[in-house]
């Protein structure tokens, strides 16, 4: 897996070996195979079974792509299980889980540890799940529904991120509606509750400004985005990216 974020063009007549994926992170960029040609915008890839001819290339000046290739004995049958046997293009909305999926998953890889493999396996295994549910997302009337409904709240959240106060019920009175619908909400369309999602948001803004701010100590920024406590914050970081702010900063 890895991440360009100035993709060359790449043209390959025999196709690539394994089972293939990209993406658009930032930019645009079109993809050839099956005799079609696609636009890949951001919030949309292609999957590519082994050896089918394809080629693909920037059309704006920089196009930012993420990509993951994997194979193994049983990745036929979890396909097939998962009704993806076929070369296909995928949609979803920028507030799917694919949108940072891979992101997370270099995360967690650059951090180191994972000497057998197993959690760069269980994470292509736990993507393929996630692409399943969320991609080809204008097909899925219940989830498009779902972000129309939490669309206020999901800006909202965007805004207030900083906020220490904020819990289930100040959330769930920002849409009008009951915890327990909200979370139901949640669940059904990200696989998180409304909290769990709160908090992921959360450690997506300290990351840009633990990059981007790097004037800033986490202590700052750990209030910045919404936590009192900074040691809370830290072991909230590790939990969910495998690495200490302090660690993530060295590594990027």
């Amino acid at each position: 897996m890895g991440h360009y974020p100035d993709q060359e063009k790449i043209v390959r007549p025999d196709g690539y070996h394994t089972y293939h994926w990209i993406q658009t992170s930032q930019g645009e960029g079109v993809i050839h195979f099956d005799n079609k040609t696609i636009a890949l915008t951001e919030g949309s890839g292609v999957l590519l079974l082994p050896h089918i001819p394809h080629s693909y290339e920037g059309v704006t000046d920089s196009w930012h792509t993420y990509y993951l290739t994997f194979s193994g004995n049983s990745i036929r049958q979890i396909l097939e299980t998962l009704g993806m046997e076929d070369n296909a293009f995928y949609r979803w909305e920028s507030e799917a889980p694919l949108s940072y999926m891979l992101e997370e998953m270099l995360d967690r890889h650059d951090a180191g540890g994972d000497m057998f493999g197993l959690e760069a396996s269980s994470d292509a295994y736990r993507f393929l799940l996630t692409l399943s549910k969320y991609g080809q997302l204008h097909n899925n009337t219940t989830i498009s529904r779902n972000l129309d409904k939490l669309q206020p709240l999901l800006k909202w959240m965007d805004i207030h991120y900083g906020n220490p106060d904020i819990g289930l019920l100040e959330l769930s009175t920002q849409l009008g509606v009951s915890g327990r619908y909200l979370n139901s909400l949640f669940l059904q369309t990200f696989g998180l509750s409304p909290y769990a999602y709160f908090v992921r948001l959360r450690m997506r803004k300290s990351k840009e400004m633990l990059l981007s701010e790097r004037q800033l100590t986490v202590k700052t920024i750990s209030q910045r985005v919404g936590f009192r406590d900074v040691s809370h914050f830290v072991a909230t970081f590790r939990k969910q990216s495998g690495t200490t702010p302090d660690q993530f900063r060295k590594l990027h």
